[in-house]
């Protein structure tokens, strides 16, 4: 019975509306009465794309990648320099999808021929089109061949509605928007040849019957494919395509839509994560590049101030210094529509573009790789700097940023309106300047061995207490957790000349409380944590940067030394008695689809208490 109300729980936070549509989709697609599932197409023939128009870019810096290589996830080197590659070939695995000439529907979620379907959808994102368009406009010839050769070939291997890569909406709306960036780099978006526009047409028309399944899903699927039916379907609507301007309305009303209700007034976005939150931001950056460029009707004032906000929220969570930032929530690898050079975990690219856009000021008051995206878009370099990020509250999704000199503290806390995706509520992520002391665990892949799920979404991979062995929300499926938790008690930021503080507790389904209490100061930082209603033991954790480590306990308190230089980081005490504390050996993915160790620090009682943690640097 307990396990019935939890999910009856569920499908009400998660909106029966949603829930239908999901399940209407589900069957439709099952008993291919789905009208997606009726789709048929020609292949185009190409050309695609001419020689690029007017003169080559001057001052461009373009991207240097997939000539000879080119990177998947940020570190999964693929060769290029020999052709197109296998487009039903997982780099990972080295195995070929076995549903490459079947319909789209009929093919499973998850082919057991592959495994991961993940990296065969990387490939046919289009991520090395812009990087090769960026090339030709700057005058390399062979570069626009080679684009040209690619395209023609992916086409040819996956015929319209055939084959894995055919199976997601938010996968054809990915290509969309790469192509349409790619034609506005070369010039060629008023001039677009009869190919290239039954090659958009046949995606939107893949896109566009699935935009129910889409929005279900309260994330970034309902984003990705409303931006392409607004980009594509305007594109082909200016072009004298007439379903581009049923596609277009259609894709205007549900950016609006999913805008206002998934991003909360200071930013935050209903996926709870910083690699989501990039990829909102990515989107939304060139539906409003495209917007501009078509001269267009803008979008609503509200609309401008949720996408002004979210840009804001990244830029808080990221390092200034190597624009990393911390690992938290899902992170599947995404990044898109790429301009720069800059590594995967740099952000400050998208923050500053997005910042650009939307507040028409700069988010760094110097120059770097992060500012080379705007020579390729027409937008012109703010003179204006926004002030350094400071102490940050979003309390719409939950998440508390504290700084003083180089070093900021991040905590999460429970704000639930959306499904979330870990249970790491009151995880905290500690860095100094570029250097992550205490960090998260990640997420590695979306389809591995059930301990390695387990692990990545669970409570124990995260810096946070853990009950009786259990996570902090029953789970419920892959992606779904149930009792969603509340925050029991908030205490504000305050600052003074001494200290910024911060604090957040929550109470589970079973009666455990926690309550963190955060003290930030110049050189250091204290974390108090009050554990009690467990039954048996909390353990705290503490995922370190990855050194030699060494525990010296003295008495009731345990030291944490670096085996190196002897410096002492981090101390831990209890108001009862420790009755264990040891380092064991935990994973860490700061890439999807790889993973590495990571020390962890774990403190066990057996007994309601107050743990006392104390940082110095």
């Amino acid at each position: 019975m307990r396990s019935l109300a939890i999910w009856a729980r569920t499908i009400v936070a998660l909106g029966i509306l949603n829930v239908a549509r999901v399940a209407i989709y589900r069957f439709g697609v099952r008993t291919g009465w789905h009208p997606a599932c009726r789709l048929r197409g020609q292949v185009p023939s190409g050309p695609f794309f001419r020689p690029p128009s007017g003169t080559p870019l001057a001052g461009g810096v373009a991207r240097t990648d997939w000539r000879q290589s080119g990177l998947l996830f940020g570190h999964l080197l693929v060769e290029a320099g020999n052709g197109p590659p296998d487009w039903t070939l997982s780099p990972l695995t080295g195995r070929r999808s076995q549903g490459a000439s079947q319909p789209w529907w009929k093919i499973s979620d998850f082919d057991p021929a592959v495994g991961d379907i993940k990296p065969i959808w990387e490939l046919s994102r289009f991520d090395w089109m812009l990087a090769m368009a960026q090339r030709a406009r700057m005058g390399d010839q062979a570069e626009r061949s080679r684009l040209e050769r690619w395209l023609q070939d992916w086409i040819v291997h996956n015929p319209p509605y055939l084959g894995p890569n055919w199976k997601c909406g938010q996968e054809a709306s990915i290509r969309v928007l790469h192509i349409a960036l790619a034609a506005m780099i070369l010039g060629q978006v008023e001039t677009a040849s009869s190919s290239l526009v039954e090659l958009v047409r046949l995606h939107l028309r893949r896109i566009a019957p699935t935009m129910q399944y889409a929005v279900a899903q309260e994330n970034n699927h309902g984003t990705s494919e409303a931006a392409a039916l607004f980009v594509g379907g305007s594109w082909m609507a200016s072009l004298g395509v007439t379903e581009g301007h049923n596609w277009a309305r259609t894709g205007r009303r549900w950016l609006e839509n999913r805008v206002v209700r998934l991003v909360g007034a200071d930013g935050s976005f209903s996926q709870y994560s910083l690699n989501y939150h990039r990829l909102l931001l990515e989107t939304l950056c060139i539906v409003e590049v495209w917007r501009r460029h078509l001269d267009l009707p803008s979008f609503s004032s509200i609309w401008r101030s949720r996408a002004s906000a979210a840009a804001d929220w990244l830029r808080h969570l990221i390092s200034p210094v190597s624009g990393d930032g911390p690992n938290v929530g899902a992170n599947d690898g995404a990044h898109l529509f790429r301009m720069t050079d800059a590594k995967y975990r740099d952000y400050r690219p998208s923050v500053y573009l997005a910042t650009a856009l939307f507040s028409g000021k700069s988010a760094y008051p110097e120059s770097g790789p992060w500012s080379h995206y705007l020579d390729w878009i027409g937008v012109k370099c703010p003179t204006e700097s926004l002030p350094a990020p400071g102490n940050y509250l979003a309390d719409d999704g939950g998440f508390a940023v504290l700084r003083r000199g180089i070093a900021m503290v991040m905590l999460r806390y429970p704000r639930f309106r959306f499904r979330p995706s870990q249970a790491d509520v009151l995880h905290m992520d500690v860095w100094l300047g570029a250097v992550n002391i205490l960090r998260d665990a990640g997420t590695y892949s979306y389809n591995a061995d059930p301990a390695s799920l387990r692990y990545f979404t669970g409570t124990g991979s995260h810096n946070t207490v853990q009950f009786d062995d259990r996570d902090q929300m029953p789970r419920l499926g892959r992606f779904l957790f149930g009792s969603w938790l509340e925050t029991e008690r908030l205490q504000v930021v305050e600052e003074d000349d001494i200290a910024t503080r911060f604090g957040a507790g929550y109470r589970d389904s079973r009666g455990a409380r926690h309550y963190r209490a955060v003290t930030l100061w110049d050189a250091g930082v204290r974390v108090v944590d009050d554990v009690e209603g467990f039954k048996q033991k909390a353990v705290l954790r503490w995922r370190l940067e990855p050194r030699a480590w060494g525990l010296e306990n003295a008495g009731d308190i345990v030291r944490l030394i670096d085996k190196h230089d002897g410096r002492q980081l981090l101390t831990v005490s209890s108001s009862k008695p420790i009755f264990r504390c040891e380092l064991v050996e935990g994973w860490e993915s700061d890439y999807y689809a790889r993973k590495t160790p990571v020390p962890v620090l774990e403190v066990e009682v057996a007994e309601p208490c107050s743990i006392f943690t104390e940082i110095r640097w």
